[in-house]
């Protein structure tokens, strides 16, 4: 029998960050932090105010109260969204079919008489009114902006959260997942995990969720860890659910646009929520409070057995290091990450893509060429699906895999990266490899990266992670040089003072000493030069001796 793969959740809380890693087997799988300073997060639900729309990008910039607005195209504001239509499959059959025209024509002037009617009534009952005949009206995107004009208020979710320069990106289709189930508060749709594959199982669920007692007008999914669970479970998860949606009803009863209505749960609430399965042998947390926190949060929704996985860690060795995920940790942030068979892969992030590399090295493994470059690919692409769950990488992804002649080793490898990224929890999309050994792929992304939650642009460099060489300023200043004493070759006695960093100063008293001489001969000009440790590397300062001005 095959040994079952030992998997630990390790959770380091501080003040100021909480840090979470997986494990499987000692090896860092999962890797997530979080700081008090992350208030928009992705699964937040806000009553927002449409600002302006845009036809030409057929979206609208809705104010939601962040530093910069939201984006919500027109197709996020139909009815249920195509990334929840991938992850259920329908209990009622035809349940979408279209509208007759005369149906749609008697919807839309019902809908705009709703608009005008907007400002009496009862908030939530009117916000519930639009945003219900919305999801279920056969529509299209030449509709919306008739149906909301700038000024319209809406409840939306955030989908991504704001990544450099951008917004959010909301969606006006609200899920609230619980532990087995995800609620639909404007969709009636019933659904299941696709990843519940077993059909007595799906019967038997699909049965509990039939006999639930949920509101008209509102929809379920169950998830993919309901598989196996008693209807209790399933009552306890809606009544929860339904009683944040209450608190939603209720926030916007008074309270103007923009505000926050449902706040997305912290990562220890998430921890049980998401990734709390049979599969987890033990959660080690170093903070008394959180742990007691975790172990009633296991015995109200998954049994008291669960809680005694949990375990308080009070070492005085801090716990990523005594667990190792410190030095795993650490490798996120290289550009370089090895191969077991002395290949390796490179990682640059840009602003259009990540453009990943991989390069043989020392791999010599193999019996012949073929060989070692199909176990070298085999190991990236493990390596690369693992890579982009630690760093969260996400957007449009290149992979440089190193070229195979066979079609039949090409066929392994798009084979192997779809199997290495099923068990991702970040969609993804990819594209058989080119003909020239690059495969497409695309990650759906909610937060910035690790690397950009960590780390801030070098003020220094600007980012770019270079500077210019000591060469390279030293044809500056000497081209800067030969133009003003050109231009004052007249005047008698003239001095000049350079001032620049020290790195530059150690260029010129060496390797051009004789070309600054020859300067010096050339106009008869007493030139010379300081260091000042605190001037930027790239810049440089002309001064006049006598009067301390600058040239």
């Amino acid at each position: 029998m095959q040994k079952r793969d030992k998997r630990q959740i390790i959770i380091n809380c501080e003040e100021l960050e909480t840090r979470f890693a997986m494990l499987k087997n000692s090896r860092l799988e999962e890797y997530e932090i979080e700081r008090p300073s992350d208030d928009i997060l992705p699964g937040s639900i806000y009553l927002g105010k449409i600002v302006r729309l845009e036809p030409s990008l057929e979206a609208a910039f809705v104010d939601i109260g962040a530093e910069k607005n939201a984006f919500l195209h027109y197709r996020d504001m139909m009815s249920v969204t195509h990334d929840i239509v991938d992850n259920i499959k329908r209990i009622n059959e035809g349940e979408n079919e279209p509208a007759a025209p005369g149906k749609k024509k008697r919807f839309l002037s019902g809908f705009s008489e709703k608009i005008r009617n907007f400002l009496g009534g009862d908030r939530s009952r009117r916000l519930r009114d639009l945003e219900t005949a919305l999801h279920k009206g056969n529509i299209t995107v030449k509709d919306i902006p008739r149906m909301f004009p700038a000024g319209s208020e809406l409840l939306v979710q955030v989908t991504k959260g704001p990544i450099g320069t951008k917004g959010a990106r909301v969606t006006t289709n609200l899920t609230i997942p619980g532990r087995y189930l995800v609620l639909l508060p404007y969709a009636d749709h019933i659904g299941l995990s696709a990843k519940i594959e077993e059909k007595k199982e799906r019967d038997r669920l699909r049965k509990i969720l039939q006999e639930l007692d949920v509101p008209e007008g509102m929809g379920l999914i169950c998830r993919t860890v309901g598989e196996g669970r008693k209807a209790l479970f399933f009552k306890r998860d809606l009544d929860m659910l339904l009683s944040l949606w209450h608190k939603v009803e209720t926030a916007i009863q008074n309270p103007k646009a923009p505000m926050i209505v449902y706040q997305e749960p912290n990562l220890l609430e998430r921890t049980v929520r998401d990734f709390l399965t049979d599969e987890i042998d033990e959660i080690i947390i170093d903070r008394k409070a959180d742990c007691d926190y975790l172990k009633e949060a296991f015995h109200q929704f998954v049994g008291s057995d669960f809680d005694t996985k949990v375990v308080l860690y009070n070492k005085a060795e801090p716990i990523f290091s005594h667990y190792k995920v410190h030095e795993q940790a650490a490798t996120i942030f290289n550009r370089v990450v090895q191969l077991p068979s002395g290949g390796y892969i490179c990682i640059d992030e840009t602003e259009a893509l990540v453009a990943i590399d991989i390069n043989s090295g020392k791999a010599r493994n193999a019996k012949d060429q073929a060989d070692t470059i199909l176990q070298t690919n085999l190991e990236a692409a493990e390596e690369i699906a693992r890579q982009m769950r630690l760093r969260n990488i996400g957007g449009q992804i290149v992979i440089d895999f190193i070229d195979m002649r066979s079609a039949k080793d090409r066929e392994t490898i798009n084979k192997a990266m779809r199997q290495f990224v099923a068990d991702d929890r970040a969609k993804t999309r990819i594209l058989p490899l080119s003909k020239f050994g690059l495969m497409e792929m695309t990650r759906q992304r909610e937060h910035e990266s690790i690397q950009d939650v960590v780390y801030d642009p070098c003020p220094y460099c600007n980012g770019t992670g270079r500077v210019k060489s000591a060469l390279s300023m030293s044809v500056e200043i000497q081209r800067r040089l030969k133009e003003v004493l050109k231009r004052r070759n007249s005047r008698k006695k003239m001095a000049i003072r350079v001032i620049m960093n020290p790195a530059i100063l150690a260029r010129l008293k060496n390797e051009d000493a004789e070309l600054l001489r020859n300067l010096e001969e050339e106009y008869g000009k007493d030139l010379s030069f300081r260091a000042d440790p605190t001037i930027h590397i790239e810049d440089f300062k002309l001064i006049d001796p006598d009067s301390g001005r600058e040239i």
